[in-house]
């Protein structure tokens, strides 16, 4: 709560569903943050040229941030993080070479450093320094590529942001990819349910009966559940979190997925004015998700199931009110009820039996015995 954050003044609509989730990783990891930003919302009021929200802290640490397109950002981030993969490689290649010059303690300490957490971090970065003072005054080729190279030793946080049109949608196959591979990225997705930054289209993760352009009669079929799909992968990080409806389990989800040594992948619900809603009631909207099944919270950690414990843990209870009941608040869901009574009562019978469902699925899954007869 009290963490600077390293993104302020973003220019999004007021109240914003999105920018919350951003301004915590950046109050967690900002200040070894690389961010690749698919195209949306996130990359307008992320990349505002001439200005930009990120910022620096006192040591002038702060997010790198780049911008690509909807249908290759996954890739761009993956290219990111394999690329300081292989200067973290040739940076210790290289320090094994001047151990002699250097210094075997220092090279020993660098090169078998715990940067599990933030302490380990620190404390590498103190290594770090005593390492540029010594490569400094050393007069080779060797001390020179290394110097330049010396903050590659230091675990980055590589994150992988845009909203559910490029993650559900145009670019889901490059997701899928990343997700397919042991690397170490975190993919953050602001799920508004629509295609917001470019007029509210329907999205593979707009909910059954909700109205968006495409979706003019209300969308008849249920939204793709992206965290199953992920969970399908078995070896990737998977969380589902609504800061307004319960903010530990945020915060837990954002700390455990970058702690994870592979893809994790965040899937925030994210209110947003093509919902049809105040949006100084945001915190109440997103309680309401929760509380009517719309959105369930959970976590599943892969590293639980090799030690004989279920990966998947509910962190929210049964639905408690009737799906209309969270429906009815929003605009998306009250234009049908208006134009097409019948057709909107409907879908929304057919929603609230998915709800049911969904959490019933989940709740088995949860469940389920892991440990070894």
């Amino acid at each position: 709560m009290l963490g600077k954050p390293l993104f302020e003044f973003s220019g999004a609509c007021v109240g914003c569903g999105e920018t919350p989730y951003i301004r915590l990783a950046t109050q967690l990891f900002g200040d070894r943050m690389i961010i690749a930003n698919a195209t949306g919302c996130s990359s307008i009021y992320g990349g505002n040229l001439p200005t930009t929200p990120y910022t620096l802290d006192a040591n002038r640490r702060g997010p790198a941030w780049s911008n690509s397109l909807f249908e290759d950002n996954a890739e761009f981030g993956l290219g990111i993080r394999l690329a300081l993969d292989e200067q973290y490689s040739h940076a210790c290649d290289l320090l094994v070479k001047l151990r002699r010059s250097i210094g075997a303690e220092l090279v020993d300490e660098i090169l078998a450093a715990d940067q599990s957490d933030e302490t380990g971090i620190h404390e590498q970065r103190l290594r770090i320094e005593k390492l540029k003072i010594i490569l400094e005054k050393l007069d080779s080729e060797q001390a020179g590529n290394l110097l330049s190279l010396t903050d590659t030793l230091t675990r980055k946080s590589v994150w992988l942001i845009g909203g559910d049109g490029w993650a559900y949608d145009i670019g889901f196959g490059g997701l899928d990819h990343v997700m397919s591979t042991d690397k170490d990225v975190n993919i953050l997705v602001l799920d508004t349910e629509v295609y917001s930054n470019t007029g509210g289209q329907m999205s593979k993760a707009t909910p059954r009966a909700a109205v968006a352009k495409f979706a003019a009669a209300g969308k008849s079929v249920p939204k793709k559940d992206l965290a199953m799909i992920a969970m399908a992968h078995e070896n990737v990080y998977v969380a589902h979190v609504a800061f307004g409806a319960k903010d530990i389990q945020t915060l837990k989800a954002f700390r455990e997925a970058e702690a994870y040594p592979g893809p994790s992948l965040i899937i925030a619900y994210s209110p947003c004015i093509a919902h049809g809603i105040d949006l100084s009631n945001n915190l109440t909207q997103q309680d309401l998700a929760v509380k009517s099944g719309h959105w369930s919270l959970f976590r599943y950690d892969p590293r639980l199931a090799t030690q004989g414990k279920n990966p998947l843990r509910l962190d929210s209870k049964k639905p408690g009110i009737p799906y209309h009941e969270f429906a009815e608040t929003e605009m998306r869901f009250g234009i049908l009820s208006r134009s097409d009574p019948q057709a909107a009562k409907a879908l929304l019978d057919q929603a609230q039996v998915e709800v049911n469902e969904r959490y019933r699925h989940y709740e088995q899954l949860a469940a389920m015995d892991y440990s070894e007869e």
